[in-house]
């Protein structure tokens, strides 16, 4: 072969490896996902960001996936965010939109357990189980749903050791089951975002916050609190969802789909649990390092929990059977798998 030839032949190889390339890069799909908490807070560098990595490894880059810079718009916003489109994919609490969704209060109940690894992997069960085809998430693809750890009370002034401890006090809540609950302790909840709880601490708003362990380091409230009660079985939980756009889904590949699918579900629930886990651990310790008092509730305590909350199951069991379902069986079924769970780990 002449030189001139060879040349030919090389400049045809560079163009046919140029056009795989360019060919390449434009069957990557990017996605966008909406955060409104912190680089540094566990649901984003723990769960979020591991997930992303997941899928991208599995669709061997296909799938480019970039957290914003900045959020879309405000925490209670991100369902919407993800249905109308402005990202892709979004996180965010179900009680943040109080009475929307009713179902999924069955993961903000009083004594689910005392790990997140084992309620979120429960939850997404009983999700699939009893919700998923009841319409509380009609407008986008339901990714995962989780749970964070036991809720804790925590106050900056006296330890609370009975319901009467709680008379009055200015208690920032979440929104959902625990908002009922803290008026039936006599609290006057603060509705608003975790985002927002060490300005209305600091400022003397609120008196205290039930949240869970971690949330001492996630927002930084060491200085600012003296006093936590544990609740074996957690005060409440927290309901989460990952969710993403229909249209975003269905423009990926089949593969690509299934690495997405493989990457979420209970895939993602366990995940996302057992780093709450460790990050509770992490709070207890920060607890312990700046001298704020840990006490567990007494046995009558934990009763006095009991019967303020039975009104509220009540009428929620109610609203669960207007959707047809037996929300009776559904919490049932979902402690005992907790508890089966969390005695397997």
């Amino acid at each position: 072969m002449g030189i001139i030839s060879k040349i030919g032949a090389v400049s045809a190889l560079c163009l046919s490896i140029a056009s795989v390339s360019m060919s390449a890069q434009a069957q990557t799909t990017e996605l966008t996902v909406s955060s409104w908490l912190p680089p540094s807070h566990p649901i984003v560098e723990d769960m979020v960001v591991p997930w992303i990595k997941q899928v991208e490894e599995a669709t061997n880059g296909s799938v480019s996936i970039k957290i914003l810079p900045k959020p879309v718009g405000s925490p209670p916003a991100h369902f919407d965010i993800a249905r109308d489109g402005l990202a892709d994919i979004t996180f965010g609490v179900h009680g943040y939109q109080p009475g929307r969704f009713v179902l999924t209060s069955v993961a903000e109940m009083p004594f689910l357990g005392d790990s997140a690894e084992a309620t979120s992997v429960a939850y997404w069960r009983i999700y699939e189980k009893y919700m998923a085809d009841k319409g509380e998430h009609d407008g986008v693809k339901v990714l995962s749903v989780f749970t964070h750890g036991p809720g804790v009370i925590m106050t900056t002034g006296d330890p609370i050791e009975q319901m009467s401890d709680l008379d009055g006090m200015k208690i920032r809540v979440g929104g959902g089951i625990i908002k009922d609950l803290a008026g039936a302790m006599n609290v006057v909840a603060i509705l608003k975002p975790a985002t927002q709880v060490y300005e209305i601490l600091s400022r003397g708003i609120a008196d205290g916050v039930f949240f869970p362990m971690e949330s001492l380091a996630a927002f930084k409230l060491e200085g600012l609190l003296k006093n936590l009660t544990e609740v074996p079985g957690g005060l409440y939980n927290t309901s989460f969802f990952l969710v993403m756009n229909p249209a975003s889904y269905d423009k990926l590949t089949d593969e690509q789909k299934a690495a997405v699918d493989a990457a979420s579900g209970e895939a993602f629930a366990k995940l996302a649990g057992a780093a709450w886990d460790v990050a509770d651990e992490e709070g207890r310790q920060v607890a312990l390092d700046n001298d704020i008092q840990i006490m567990t509730a007494s046995e009558s305590f934990v009763g006095e929990i009991g019967t303020a909350s039975g009104p509220i199951i009540d009428a929620w069991y109610v609203e669960a059977d207007k959707k047809g379902v037996d929300g009776k069986a559904m919490l049932e079924e979902f402690k005992q798998l907790a508890k089966e769970l969390e005695a397997s780990n």
